[in-house]
């Protein structure tokens, strides 16, 4: 339910700021901003995500990020919503998104045992593409409907911000018997250092890390690129542009259920996603039609989740269980915090080269990146061979993964906001 309502928001303030006058760089610029605190708070993130219980820290994202949706659907809908306020929105909202991210990844292996976890991730993914192919479309036909102004985003928005209490019930009704909690340690000097200086010591993450960075950073700009291929290059509006989202999680899904279904994780997957995603994007620039763009976007969708999926397990499966939350962290600072560095220069090259250079740039981009990533990982290991070795979970005691029992502490009491209760969703 939430993830429906958040892609509905995202077609709804892309066509907010629009509406209100900005173009490309306005879109960049928003893009940005919702961005900005993943890249600078991510790495505390981290840290807090093994320190307290993450049901208690993802019960606060969720409503931050919830008041905010509300926040500027009242806005919207009253007709008064300005341009800067959708960028202070967006900022405040990434900050619970920066918060949130690290301790959400990181909770999925404890939901679930190592030999479970790549099937976990995948149907994670194919329950987020879902709500992926509807949101978009709903919102669409939505702001159609209500009459395609400032107005019409507002109740669109309001609906995410509503879809938030979905989460933050579920949250509160886990058995947190059932979880296979690490033991959270309590504050010490050092603890980000040790994070970044473990996945220093680690080829297979950095050369993943570098992927995602230029992958992220600069080919995953859907939000800006979509909007100026359907309004500008197509001469479409909200409806066609809320489709081209939905066809894009179609392949998205499909890579979900393909993740889903795989038993073992390569780094030759992770590699040969990026080299498809990046000519997928170049090929999208050339195509001379809404429609054939419309019928190319599930395979965009289909290159983009094998990567992310992927590179998420390989993270997960390769840190050791007292470390994942800080590794996580760094993952989600490089997936997306790089996009308030390449959504402002995406957007200034739609806006003044055309929105089909902006495809071609990411394109490009990605390409290179994955170039650099693999030489990179061949001069630490000495070779290429380990692109095709299997990815396993690292060796840990049995303590480490059996499940921890509750202290006898009432919801919401100090012991828990401290972080002496084990972590539960």
């Amino acid at each position: 339910m939430s993830n429906t309502g958040t892609w509905m928001q995202r077609i709804a303030q892309d066509w907010l700021v629009l509406s209100l006058g900005g173009g490309g760089t306005a879109l960049g610029i928003t893009t940005g901003l919702q961005f900005l605190p993943v890249l600078l708070l991510s790495p505390f993130a981290g840290v807090l995500a093994d320190r307290f219980p993450k049901r208690r820290l993802l019960q606060v994202t969720q409503a931050t990020m919830g008041l905010t949706a509300l926040l500027l659907g009242l806005l919207a809908v009253s007709d008064v919503a300005q341009t800067w306020h959708v960028y202070l929105v967006a900022l405040v909202s990434g900050v619970g998104a920066a918060f949130d991210g690290p301790a959400r990844q990181a909770f999925v292996s404890e939901m679930v045992g190592p030999d479970e976890l790549g099937n976990a991730v995948g149907l994670n993914s194919a329950s987020f593409n879902l709500a992926r192919i509807l949101g978009p479309a709903v919102a669409g036909l939505m702001i159609g409907a209500l009459g395609g102004g400032v107005p019409a985003t507002g109740w669109v928005i309001l609906l995410n911000a509503v879809s938030y209490l979905a989460v933050i019930g579920q949250l509160q009704r886990m058995d947190v018997t059932l979880l296979r909690s690490p033991q959270l340690r309590g504050r010490q000097p050092g603890a980000l250092r040790e994070g970044v200086a473990y996945v220093r010591g680690q080829p297979r993450m950095i050369l993943v890390l570098i992927i995602v960075f230029f992958a992220g950073t600069f080919g995953m700009n859907f939000q800006i690129t979509s909007a100026l291929m359907a309004t500008e290059v197509f001469d479409k509006g909200a409806a066609e542009l809320g489709v081209l989202g939905s066809a894009m999680a179609v392949g998205s899904l499909t890579g979900a259920l393909l993740a889903a279904r795989r038993v073992t994780v390569r780094l030759r997957l992770i590699v040969l996603a990026a080299v498809g995603f990046g000519v997928a994007e170049i090929i999208a620039a050339g195509l001379p039609s809404y429609v054939t763009f419309a019928l190319f976007a599930p395979l965009i969708g289909l290159f983009t989740l094998t990567l992310l999926n992927s590179a998420n397990t390989t993270l997960q499966l390769a840190s050791a269980p007292e470390l994942r939350g800080r590794v996580m962290a760094l993952y989600m600072t490089i997936v997306m915090g790089g996009t308030p560095i390449g959504s402002p220069v995406v957007g200034l090259i739609g806006e003044h080269a055309g929105p089909r250079w902006t495809l071609v740039f990411g394109g490009v981009m990605v390409l290179v990146g994955t170039g650099l990533a693999v030489l990179v990982y061949a001069r630490l290991t000495g070779g290429l061979s380990g692109l095709v070795e299997q990815v396993r979970h690292p060796r840990v005691g049995a303590a480490d993964l059996a499940p921890v029992a509750a202290p006898a502490a009432s919801p919401g009491s100090p012991a828990q906001e401290r972080g002496s209760a084990p972590a539960a969703f």
